[in-house]
């Protein structure tokens, strides 16, 4: 085989030169940390690191949404919690009110406290979110959620909640009307009330309490009417189903307990005959300041006798629990809420270590390999180069030339 010096010349620059690329390339890897710096370098690998690349990319956008969520989430929590204080407030002046030895001008004096913590939890309900938004709004509103005029606060947001909009779908307001205006009234099954149409006037001496559930199988949620007939000690009382037109009637007790269909409630006092006593099934529909506002009205009012003051305290009392309990139910749900926040964030913190681990093994560089590799090519072409040297000496022009 005949093999030119001008073959072996350009044989051994290429392999030179490819030695010198590998080198460089090594060098590169080394430097950025990467082994594939573009799709070329490996198209597997560089595939699985965009997916992952892309994947991260989608939890942080994700993040960004769990902290929206999570401050407007805490935001609310404080402001339910604000309100609630609030009505434990109204709550010890409406128990201070049923006072027997209280005067109107005292009454009046408690009215006016809380009207003014009225207009504090009105702000409350009113309190924005840091974002051009309102913490109960619900779904959106055009300004202030709640509205104050003639007839009581009236609720104008959209009710819903605002959600992120993402596969998580993250809250980020709370219902208003849910939490402010969607109560259960009375004792949660059946509300119990006097008729101020029949039973007024000093003669007007009995009250009612709210009533318990002894069987909740026999609740029918019809509407009944109870009659006292009678002048006491001797007196009976008539249960009237307003829906059946069916009625029954027994001997009545002041303070006794009356049980029908699985309630139980107590009139007390002193009912003159033809006093009437109303029972409806509860709604959800009792409003926080429609709550404020009967109270109000109730201690403004002068010359009430005893049993009409008991009977307002009474029942201002039950729905003022009624809806401090809607409430806190709300403040939990709120709390839970942010429960699924830490727990979902904790999931996409673990997924996005995945996503990071799989794009740093497609893509990153093994040190060790790396500087490994680096070394023996550069030794490779540092023999390469001695060889080349040598070959270069060995020719025919070199042993012919004089020395």
């Amino acid at each position: 085989m005949r093999v030119s010096t001008a073959n072996t010349y350009e044989v051994t620059i290429a392999a030179l030169q490819k030695r010198q690329q590998q080198m460089q390339n090594s060098q590169q890897q080394l430097t950025t940390g990467k082994r594939v710096a573009w799709g070329s370098d490996d198209p597997t690998a560089a595939g699985i690191g965009e997916r992952a690349y892309a994947q991260t990319g989608r939890i942080d956008a994700n993040q960004r949404a769990l902290d929206a969520s999570r401050n407007a989430m805490t935001l609310g929590e404080s402001a339910l919690g604000d309100g609630i204080e609030l009505l434990q407030q109204v709550r010890e002046a409406l128990v201070e009110a049923g006072n027997a030895s209280y005067s109107d001008a005292e009454r009046a004096g408690l009215a006016n406290k809380i009207s003014g913590l009225r207009q504090q939890l009105l702000a409350i309900a009113n309190r924005g979110d840091g974002a051009n938004g309102y913490i109960f709004g619900g779904q959106g509103s055009g300004g202030a959620p709640f509205l104050d005029q003639n007839g009581g606060v009236v609720f104008k947001g959209t009710p819903g909640v605002l959600q992120t909009g993402n596969s998580d779908n993250f809250q980020l307001s709370i219902d208003g009307g849910a939490a402010f205006e969607q109560a259960r009234s009375g004792n949660g099954t059946f509300v119990t009330g006097t008729l101020p149409n029949v039973n007024t006037g000093a003669a007007a001496g009995g009250w009612i309490d709210s009533g318990t559930v002894t069987d909740p199988a026999q609740i029918t949620g019809g509407n009944y009417v109870i009659q006292i007939a009678g002048t006491a000690p001797s007196q009976t009382y008539t249960i009237s189903n307003s829906d059946t037109g069916t009625s029954s009637s027994d001997v009545f007790s002041p303070g006794k307990a009356i049980q029908f269909e699985g309630m139980s409630l107590t009139i007390a006092g002193g009912p003159v005959d033809g006093d009437q006593f109303s029972v409806a099934p509860s709604t959800n529909t009792l409003k926080v300041f429609d709550v404020l506002d009967n109270a109000i009205a109730a201690l403004n009012t002068p010359l009430r006798s005893g049993a009409q003051i008991a009977q307002a305290n009474s029942s201002n009392l039950r729905d003022l629990d009624a809806v401090m309990g809607n409430l806190q139910n709300v403040r939990s749900q709120v709390g839970e809420t942010m429960n699924n926040l830490d727990g979902t964030e904790q999931r996409m913190a673990t997924q996005k270590l995945n996503s990071q681990t799989t794009q740093s093994n497609a893509e990153d560089l093994d040190m060790v390999q790396g500087i490994s590799n680096f070394q023996n090519q550069q030794s490779g072409y540092q023999a390469a180069l001695q060889t080349y040297a040598m070959v270069q000496r060995m020719s025919l022009f070199q042993y012919l030339s004089p020395s």
